[in-house]
């Protein structure tokens, strides 16, 4: 039998897994809208039995996120939020501790502090990109590392590779949520992490048509607890989000290109700005740690943030005098998309705390869009101009 040729990312989003309709052959796999299937004789199903099980459609979109994660399967949910819900629920009981980044998204700090402590998980939320503070946040009872890189909303990058290798001399699981970048940016399996965890609604689906999430591992085992623990719950995808994110998968490549050169003449301007304080984009050069995003991504992406010369006030009236970008939650649409996440993702954690991590109330997030990037740049010039032309910069401050 002939060996399948190795696909290039471009050709696998397009074409890898793809099954087909067994009776139409039709190019786009159709939305299989039912609550139940037939079976051929009692307790003997075709394949279905039940979509909160399994169903067509999903399938064919958890195989298409198989073939660009480079793993035998993927499990596909309704939310991101309830991928990573299933992935500790899976792995976790009461009195089990977890370590996780402590620059992640708020949804997951939310999941531990109001409904995972409750049932008697521990948890210590530290900087992963110091290793010494990981090897010191373990404990007896510690059973997986949670990383997420680039972190959001500051863009602090962990090694992946080296929190890997100390999973495995202590025996735990490395999970990576590997949502700014997606598996065709960076690889965590191939730097040694047991399990990808993506928020399909960004860039997977691309165009703020769905929401969702998926899990995905080499480990048979791990996959069919997170079916098990999805059909237990009911958090399923549904056949129609599914269908439309297989859609979205298909131009993945040629969106994040755009994505990310747009980010980087984004990110220049702002870095150039004598309104701009700080720019967080690993792309820089001036990031500090611009060797590591060099050695474990592929590209930046097409994420950044950035902190004006302004008070918080005059912060957020520069972005209610945006006219192009769109403010809005969320993250990796064709749209440019930005946010404070200070109000937004990250509102629940104290302000003691956001501010300690940097993200302060000055603290602006861009999800960089496929616009011209001169109409960005310019979208954000009149911004700036029409709130803060009155203030002097001197000396780096106002």
């Amino acid at each position: 039998m002939p060996t399948q040729p190795t696909l290039h990312p471009a050709t696998l989003a397009i074409h890898g897994n793809r099954v087909y309709d067994s009776h139409l052959n039709a190019i786009l796999f159709p939305i299989c809208q039912s609550a139940t299937f037939s079976q051929d004789t009692v307790g003997q199903a075709k394949g279905h039995s039940y979509s909160r099980v399994s169903n067509p459609t999903v399938d064919a979109l958890e195989q298409a996120i198989a073939a660009i994660e480079g793993t035998p399967g993927s499990v596909c949910f309704r939310t991101g939020m309830a991928a990573i819900t299933t992935l500790f629920l899976s792995v976790l009981k009461s009195g089990d501790h977890a370590v996780l980044s402590e620059v992640i998204y708020g949804g997951t700090v939310r999941l531990f502090h109001e409904v995972l402590a409750g049932l008697g998980v521990e948890s210590s939320f530290v900087d992963t990109s110091n290793l010494g503070a990981v090897r010191a946040a373990l404990r007896p009872n510690t059973r997986i590392l949670f990383t997420e890189t680039p972190g959001n909303p500051t863009m602090t990058l962990t090694d992946i590779a080296a929190i890997s290798a100390i999973a495995r001399e202590h025996g735990l699981l490395h999970a990576v949520d590997n949502t700014f970048l997606t598996p065709l940016l960076q690889r965590p399996f191939e730097l040694g992490a047991d399990i990808s965890v993506l928020s399909t609604t960004k860039y997977i689906d691309g165009h703020n048509a769905t929401i969702g999430g998926s899990l995905a591992t080499h480990d048979g085992v791990l996959l069919e607890r997170f079916r098990l623990i999805r059909k237990t719950v009911g958090s399923i995808q549904s056949p129609f989000e599914a269908f439309l994110t297989l859609q979205g998968i298909k131009t993945l490549p040629a969106r994040l290109r755009i994505h990310c050169e747009n980010a980087m003449v984004i990110a220049h301007w702002l870095e150039a700005h004598p309104w701009v304080k700080r720019v967080y984009y690993p792309g820089l050069r001036s990031c500090p740690q611009f060797a590591l995003a060099e050695r474990q991504q592929k590209a930046p992406g097409g994420m950044l943030s950035f902190e004006l010369e302004a008070s918080a006030e005059d912060t957020f009236a520069v972005m209610n005098a945006l006219r192009l970008c769109t403010r809005a939650e969320s993250l990796g649409s064709v749209e440019t998309l930005i946010t404070h996440p200070a109000s937004a993702t990250h509102g629940d954690i104290p302000i003691e705390e956001r501010d300690r991590l940097g993200i302060t109330d000055r603290l602006i997030r861009l999800s960089v869009g496929l616009e011209a990037p001169e109409d960005i740049i310019a979208d954000l010039e009149q911004a700036f101009a029409s709130v803060l032309q009155g203030n002097a910069v001197v000396g780096g401050s106002l």
